[in-house]
């Protein structure tokens, strides 16, 4: 769950469009989710658009070893150790399988939607506990904490779909657009697209 990221600005929130559409293919990403084990979040969103652009998840385990043993670009020692992982070094380790991405901060919706519909795979750095909408008082809600694939979004019925790692209920999980929108912000809207 573990990731690590900048906390900044808002965006705005989209309104329920009777017109809206469907932004990306969940159903098509949904095979490619599994549930975290540890901190490892960022390794699990990693293997999962590796899935999804090349058609072979790596496995958990693998991912793993990946993560452990490749040197990481932003602190000393591996990308993973047990502890989370940088988005930066999300961005080495994809490169690892082939597949080339992009981080960015201050992204928009707009933007994430046109990134979906053009078929790209998007990683997102969130805070967990709001989109796990944690009661008040129990953990933090300022800064990034979690990574997770966006998968799709609804503009008709106000949706994202999300694979999500950190949640036994993660595959396809739907979030209200205004509580993504929310949680996003807290990584000045941070993105990593394939």
């Amino acid at each position: 769950m573990a990731f690590s990221a900048v906390c900044a600005g808002l965006t705005g929130v989209a309104h329920a469009d009777p017109n809206g559409q469907m932004y990306g293919n969940p159903q098509a990403a949904a095979p490619y989710w599994r549930y975290q084990i540890g901190e490892d979040c960022g390794l699990m969103a990693v293997a999962d658009v590796v899935g999804q652009v090349t058609g072979k998840e790596p496995s958990q385990v693998g991912v793993e070893l990946r993560g452990v043993f490749t040197r990481s670009e932003v602190h000393h020692g591996g990308v993973y150790f047990f502890d989370g992982t940088s988005p930066q070094d999300m961005v080495l380790l994809l490169s690892k399988y082939g597949v080339q991405s992009q981080l960015t901060t201050g992204n928009t919706l707009p933007g994430m939607e046109q990134d979906l519909a053009a078929g790209r795979k998007v990683i997102a750095a969130i805070n967990a506990e709001t989109i796990w909408n944690y009661p008040q008082g129990k953990g933090q809600r300022t800064s990034a904490d979690h990574a997770v694939v966006v998968t799709g979004v609804d503009t008709r019925n106000n949706i994202v779909h999300l694979n999500d790692s950190g949640t036994p209920n993660g595959r396809n999980e739907l979030i209200p657009l205004a509580t993504f929108t929310r949680a996003w912000a807290t990584s000045n809207n941070l993105l990593i697209v394939a």
